[in-house]
């Protein structure tokens, strides 16, 4: 963060300041983990039924941070005293970011891949200048300014992935942390359950475009129809990525290996370059595109972005994360997250690397779907036998219509399995893998991750198949 006075940061969040020295300089980080306080830090705490911050605040203190930033007075504490610490945080974001005038603020939103297309465009902004982007998917009303807050004036490019779980949560993130650059994946039916429809999906996305300024910019993804819509919505110019042929940054003579990483043709104004992915699965190749788009616009030059594009790699853990075991079976580990839209992708990409062994799906539940929930599972289990995947294993009691989903295709020749819990599924795996296979593990969260974990044998073969 840019060093500020607590009597700069009381007047930024309007706060009250106690016990403490209007002229100290907070010169370190904002944290509201007191392990992670250092010399020089704001810690801001927060209250909670079973934590509360407050009780953290001298410890906080003794560790060196400056003051603390909380809602209520704590004795012998130098404290900066807010009626709501979180919205708190957000006005010092807004404080720090309004004070950087060189800053490119990009945000991304999108129902699916925005962890991935974050990570993926820092990876190319890092190389034009010093990037802040935030850890894993920190993409909401906390994780926005905690990652804001890290930009100095060393920064060239703060990237922010945006999360909603209803309208107006763009719009409010954006008003924290005003974009730029906007990015918009996709529209899907992930949150449906706290959306109400996918109408609302779209309207909260588009958010994001309509924050932009005028002389702002919109990266929309032309496949998309009601992303390529939101051209209508927005001050800002408009480029437009993807396969389409009215792509600005578009993708030609898609191919894929044997690990189901993409080749294609970059297309741009300025020319054409092949590029080649280091990335597992055909999605790969749209989230790509988005991170040129933003490149080029950034003046990265089309042979320097055709070359650092094949260099793009995984940051964010379990989010289809291929590795060999010893016994010679793949996995891939997309057990972050999951909804039908994602699944898709995953089954898809798994079907990709089929080789010459078996195809194997281990999926759990997607969650808030809403009315959509059983229509949803139901969907990804016919597909998956639609893949053609030859053993399914689908996790847990709430995941059972994937199960029904995929027994209901007549001419599949694979097998479905609903088991009780990640263990089962674990110990079933165990005693049939064999050298050639192929294994997705997915699902939104509940403990899926544990199968692929399971799967992580070492270079002793401990756990694999015999």
């Amino acid at each position: 963060m840019i060093p500020l006075t607590l009597a700069e940061v009381a007047g930024a969040v309007d706060g009250r300041l106690l016990a403490a020295d209007p002229a100290a300089r907070v010169t370190g980080p904002v944290e509201f983990d007191s392990r992670k306080v250092s010399a020089g830090t704001l810690f801001v705490a927060f209250p909670g039924e079973k934590v509360d911050g407050h009780d953290y605040a001298a410890a906080a203190v003794e560790a060196g941070a400056v003051a603390v930033l909380g809602t209520r007075d704590v004795p012998g504490v130098p404290m900066v005293l807010v009626a709501d610490a979180l919205d708190a945080m957000g006005r010092l974001a807004r404080a720090v970011v309004d004070r950087l005038p060189e800053l490119t603020v990009i945000g991304l939103t999108g129902s699916s891949g925005k962890t991935t297309t974050k990570d993926l465009i820092a990876q190319l902004t890092v190389r034009l200048g010093p990037t802040v982007a935030p850890p894993g998917s920190f993409n909401n009303e906390l994780g926005h300014p905690w990652t804001a807050l890290r930009a100095d004036p060393d920064t060239r490019f703060l990237v922010l992935e945006k999360g909603a779980r209803g309208v107006g949560h763009v719009r409010y993130l954006c008003e924290v942390v005003p974009p730029r650059i906007s990015v918009v994946l996709n529209v899907g039916v992930a949150h449906l359950g706290e959306f109400g429809s996918v109408e609302n999906i779209a309207l909260a996305k588009g958010e994001l475009v309509e924050s932009l300024p005028a002389d702002g910019l919109a990266v929309l993804n032309a496949d998309d129809p009601l992303v390529d819509a939101m051209a209508g919505r927005t001050r800002a110019r408009v480029v437009r990525y993807g396969e389409a042929a009215h792509a600005d940054v578009r993708a030609v003579d898609v191919t894929l290996d044997g690990r189901g990483r993409a080749s294609y043709t970059l297309v741009t104004p300025e020319g054409s370059a092949p590029v080649r992915l280091g990335l597992t699965g055909r999605h790969q190749v749209s989230n790509s595109l988005a991170a040129a788009a933003v490149a080029r616009e950034l003046g990265m030059p089309l042979t320097e972005l055709a070359a650092a594009l094949g260099e793009l790699g995984l940051v964010s853990t379990r989010r289809m994360d291929v590795f060999e075991r010893p016994d010679g079976v793949t996995v891939i580990d997309d057990s972050y997250n999951a909804n039908p839209a994602s699944m898709a992708v995953a089954l898809r990409a798994l079907d990709g690397m089929r080789g010459g062994g078996r195809t194997l799906a281990v999926l759990g539940y997607m969650a808030e779907l809403g009315p959509y929930e059983r229509d949803g599972h139901l969907e990804v289990g016919r597909l998956t036998a639609g893949l053609g995947v030859d053993r399914l294993l689908v996790v847990g009691e709430p995941a059972a219509p994937i199960h029904e989903g995929a027994t209901a295709v007549e001419d599949w020749g694979g097998e479905s399995v609903l088991l009780t819990d990640q263990a089962a599924a674990v110990e079933m795996l165990r005693g049939e893998l064999r050298p050639g296979d192929v294994v997705l593990v997915k699902g939104s969260r509940y403990r899926t991750w544990e199968v692929a974990d399971a799967l992580r044998v070492d270079a002793t073969g401990e756990g694999a198949a015999a």
